[in-house]
């Protein structure tokens, strides 16, 4: 449920020139040439002054903002907004202030200014339907100086309202569009945001999604309705009376919940998503920072190496590689106009395909883009892994993407470059698939809560292929680029490492993707460096934890 101060413009200076008329003829006097200088005098007097330019200061910012928040807190809407830079957005947000959001009452206490910038606490009344309840937040609103007049105004940002306030962002109180909920995990226990912080914008999908399904009763709120196009769900600012909520079951495993979190927090950035392989279910969802979008579900990432699985299959299906085989990994290969190289331009001499694998031997896989069609990888990543099928796990994600591509594109879309975007949910899937040779899509809800159809890959996985991909993936973690951060794992498992290049980053973003037994994961830390040190720890902590 629900710019930095502006640089003025010097003006032209216009200089008032004065023509001196002297007089002629009888009866007429020096007189009439003096009269003529006074006339010039005032002229100048009143030519156009030069528009004041440069930041405002320190008074006009104080002057401003109190003049401001005076005629805010009076409700004088059209005095408040003639002080800003944009009289008509400032119009439409004070009103609504008044008339959407129903505060009949406001105080706007200002602060001590720093620079330009003025922050202020709020003391609103808010009153709706009988219902008469006190609201305190701070905020903070910049001066800058208009380029046309040379004032100091209030530069406007729907932000000056409330902080959390963005474009096409509107501030409202009524009944809740969808009742409140209360959302458990598999095993009945209430999942909240103070327990599990980065599951609350999920939480708000859910009940954005699923509020009135799950019988609950609507309550009063002040809350913010997201302008178009926006990627987050509206979010609840204010309770006036709580309604009923509704109990709506969700795959997400508790205790798995906990490590996930745990895990991601020992980083500044980090995602990690844990599926269950034999049936699609979403056990895990974490980031850091923990707030905001979210990119274990809806990122998109280039995947790097982590891709080769998908590339793997797509060239043991073609008998272009196969597991024991011969394969070359030279330090360098040339394609569509590209030279491509392996991390510290390693190569394996008389190598094998699992070496080359294992390894994460870039060329290996580059080499045989010449006899790979345009659309074979997008075909294996649609047909067999399910990716791009419009997955409907019941909140908002992205579902990755594996473009056709030609030339150099294609070539780097074979190692996770390229258009090829991918988030932890997909790549979790990705080893889910590659263990059990099934695509199964995740879901988060189930799909009879809401009747919902989940997408369905067309193919299931070649025997052959899976019994070969599995055991490149076990080659991997057991002796691999993933084996120290997999040491100690017992069981059935595998792994894939993957490092994405990003322009303007000096470190690549660090994958991996891994599962063991009926439990698959993938974490993505950006800018970390090399996966298997990075997000491989992550992943494995989930695996651990939840065998």
């Amino acid at each position: 449920m629900r710019s930095g101060a502006r640089a003025a413009i010097v003006s032209a200076v216009f200089a008032a020139m004065v023509v001196s008329v002297a007089g002629c003829g009888s009866g007429q006097d020096d007189s009439s040439g003096s009269k003529d200088g006074a006339n010039a005098s005032g002229d100048e007097k009143n030519a156009v002054k030069k528009v004041k330019t440069g930041p405002p200061s320190a008074a006009e910012v104080k002057t401003t903002a109190r003049s401001f928040l005076a005629a805010w807190s009076a409700g004088e809407t059209a005095k408040a907004a003639a002080l800003t830079d944009d009289s008509d957005a400032a119009t439409a947000a004070l009103s609504g202030y008044r008339k959407k959001a129903h505060i009949d009452k406001v105080q706007l206490n200002p602060g001590q200014a720093s620079g330009d910038k003025v922050p202020f606490a709020v003391n609103a009344r808010i009153a709706y339907s009988g219902e008469s309840v006190p609201w305190t937040y701070e905020s903070s609103l910049d001066v800058t100086r208009d380029t046309k007049t040379g004032k100091p105004v209030v530069d406007w940002q729907p932000s000056v309202v409330h902080p959390k306030l963005g474009k096409g962002d509107t501030l409202e109180t009524g009944e809740s569009e969808a009742p409140p909920i209360k959302a458990v995990d598999r095993d009945g226990t209430e999942l909240t945001a103070t327990d599990h912080p980065s599951l609350k914008g999920v939480l708000s999908a859910l009940r954005e999604r699923y509020g009135k399904k799950a019988g609950g009763k609507a309550g009063v709120e002040t809350f913010i309705s997201r302008g178009k196009g926006s990627k987050s769900p509206d979010e609840t600012l204010k309770v006036l009376s709580k309604g009923t909520p509704g109990t709506l079951k969700t795959t997400i495993d508790g205790k798995l919940q906990s490590t996930a979190e745990q895990q991601v927090s020992k980083k500044s950035k980090a995602s990690v998503v844990a599926v269950k392989p034999s049936t699609g279910e979403i056990l895990a969802v974490a980031n850091s920072p923990a707030s905001g979008f979210n990119p274990a579900l809806q990122g998109s990432y280039a995947p790097g190496s982590t891709m080769k699985v998908i590339t793997s299959a797509t060239l043991i299906d073609k008998g272009l590689a196969a597991y024991g085989k011969a394969h070359p990994c030279p330090k360098y290969f040339s394609y569509g106009g590209w030279k491509f190289q392996n991390d510290k331009k390693f190569e394996i001499k008389n190598g094998t395909f699992e070496q080359s694998f294992a390894r994460s031997c870039n060329t290996a896989f580059i080499s045989q883009a010449g006899k790979l069609k345009d659309d074979d990888l997008t075909k294996e990543a649609r047909d067999v892994f399910g990716i791009g099928l419009n997955w409907q796990t019941g909140v908002p994600t992205f579902d990755g993407a594996v473009p056709t591509q030609s030339a150099a594109s294609k070539a780097a879309s074979l190692i996770g470059q390229g258009g090829v975007r991918m988030n932890p949910l997909n790549m979790a899937s990705v080893s889910a698939t590659a263990s059990t040779g099934t695509f199964r899509q995740p879901y988060l809800v189930a799909p009879s809560v809401d009747n919902r159809t989940l997408a369905k890959a067309s193919k299931t996985m070649k025997s052959s292929t899976k019994d070969q991909l599995r055991k490149l993936m076990h080659l991997t973690a057991t002796s691999g680029t993933a084996a120290e951060a997999m040491s100690g794992m017992s069981g059935d498992f595998g792994a894939k490492t993957g490092s994405a290049e990003v322009d303007n980053q000096e470190k690549p973003n660090g994958w991996f993707t891994a599962y063991n037994g009926d439990l698959a994961a993938a974490g993505v830390v950006p800018e970390g460096g090399h996966g298997g040190d990075t997000a491989g720890p992550i992943v494995a902590a989930l695996l651990r934890a939840g065998g």
